[in-house]
């Protein structure tokens, strides 16, 4: 079987190559010239655990290929999924021109039938509009060749969606034929053979799943966010709550971890798109942009406490920080957490030294000199305030107590996260805030 995948960010790349893992003749096609050279290198556009030598290892077998060519990847192609992006226009709606673009390009070049899956999370009603831009690209060639389209949304954690793709939890897919139906048991029989369920529904109704999926646990997170600033202000403990609400199997005990916020390409972006959705059919997303409020509200917290602790004035203090990106095992930092942080600490008059194991290039792109950078997570301590946990990256679990108080001048830290013990931090000398519990009382 042959597929093409237009699109190689995270999901293309990541989705592409798993596909080639289980011996599927796959061309991966984007119009960046030199993302493409350094592909068939193998030079990867994101760090992914895993991902690297997946795709190596199946450029070598011939399995995966890389073109910058639509036209010329569309011989003996059964499915083309369209992986490429959906920016949030300035309304928060889902912008759609380079999903239709794809739908165009694969209507102006095909001669024989293709199922077009749309992988991109998109709003409901996407599909029929994919459906039309190719059927229009048909028309104008004279063309009478039949086509099929699906919604087919990716649940991929980014650290973790090597994983996700070849053990899925669930693989969600919306056709409306039974061409298209028997193409996508044929693609995902190898994932079903190991008992990982393909639900096939309506195309409405794959595209709203994905959304519905990422705005509830969006919910979740900022709902135990909301649950640890109570129990900050009447003296209950965040961590004892979460474990007595995630013991009720109703709950469970994911995503109820209190933080900083969410972050990241999907949850802000889907979550805004879902309101904006429903704004379009006059219907108030009432819950989702309390979620919204609370997740913004969030990402202050631990300036807030600073700020707080300092007499509201950091003019002039020099601030560790650890964790650059919104969660461990990536480089993303898209809608992080720690860029709220930076630019407040930088508006208050504070400079910061940062520090994270996979970001700091990221950060560079973003931030450039406006913050320093540590290549070891103890030099940012050095002469600094105050340490600011941000990213609950493994390495800064375990804390040389002696080695941070010869570094850091006031023995302060501000964990969001919630990595250490309050008890533990009290007894080797540190003034210790973290979220949902008054460690100050």
């Amino acid at each position: 079987m042959k597929i093409t995948i237009v699109g190689t960010g995270y999901v293309g790349l990541v989705t592409g190559a798993c596909f080639a893992e289980v011996g599927i003749d796959v061309t991966c096609v984007d119009i960046d010239v030199k993302k493409i050279e350094n592909l068939k290198k193998g030079i990867l556009p994101i760090w992914e655990p895993g991902l690297d030598d997946m795709v190596l290892r199946n450029v070598e077998k011939n399995r995966l290929h890389f073109s910058t060519s639509l036209a010329d990847s569309l011989e003996g192609v059964e499915v083309v999924f369209g992986a490429v992006g959906t920016p949030p226009d300035e309304d928060g709606s889902a912008d759609l021109k380079y999903v239709l673009q794809v739908a165009r390009e694969v209507g102006r070049n095909i001669n024989d039938y293709v199922l077009m899956v749309t992988k991109s999370t998109v709003p409901v009603g996407t599909a029929e509009k994919v459906r039309k831009a190719l059927q229009e690209e048909l028309d104008l060639r004279g063309a009478m060749v039949k086509f099929d389209v699906a919604s087919n949304p990716e649940f991929l954690k980014e650290g973790d969606a090597v994983n996700d793709f070849l053990k899925p939890d669930r693989i969600v897919v919306g056709c409306d034929t039974d061409r298209a139906r028997r193409t996508i048991e044929r693609l995902y029989k190898p994932f079903t053979l190991n008992g990982h369920p393909v639900i096939l529904m309506d195309i409405v109704s794959a595209e709203m799943t994905k959304y519905a999926a990422n705005s509830m646990l969006a919910t979740k997170i900022s709902f135990m966010n909301d649950i640890a600033n109570l129990c900050e202000i009447v003296g209950a403990d965040v961590n004892a709550v979460r474990k007595g609400i995630g013991s009720d199997s109703r709950i469970g005990k994911k995503f109820i971890y209190p933080g900083t916020g969410y972050g990241g390409s999907c949850f802000p972006k889907d979550v805004k798109a879902l309101i904006k959705t429903a704004d379009g059919y006059s219907y108030n997303m009432r819950v989702l942009k309390a979620v919204e409020e609370v997740n913004d509200t969030q990402k202050s917290i631990l300036f807030n406490k600073l700020n707080k602790h300092f007499n509201h004035d950091l003019k002039g203090k020099h601030i560790a920080l650890w964790g650059l990106s919104f969660k461990p095992q990536t480089d993303d930092m898209r809608e992080a957490p720690s860029l709220v942080i930076i630019r407040k600490l930088r508006e208050a008059g504070a400079t910061v030294k940062a520090h994270d194991p996979v970001a700091m290039n990221e950060a560079k792109h973003i931030l450039g000199d406006k913050i320093t950078y540590a290549e070891d997570k103890y030099d940012a301590l050095l002469e600094a305030d105050a340490l600011i946990v941000v990213t609950e990256w493994p390495e800064y679990k375990f804390l040389n107590f002696h080695q941070v108080s010869q570094l850091l001048k006031n023995n302060l830290i501000l964990d969001g996260r919630n990595i250490y013990d309050a008890k533990e931090m009290k007894e080797n000398g540190f003034i210790y805030y973290c979220i949902g519990l008054d460690t100050q009382r």
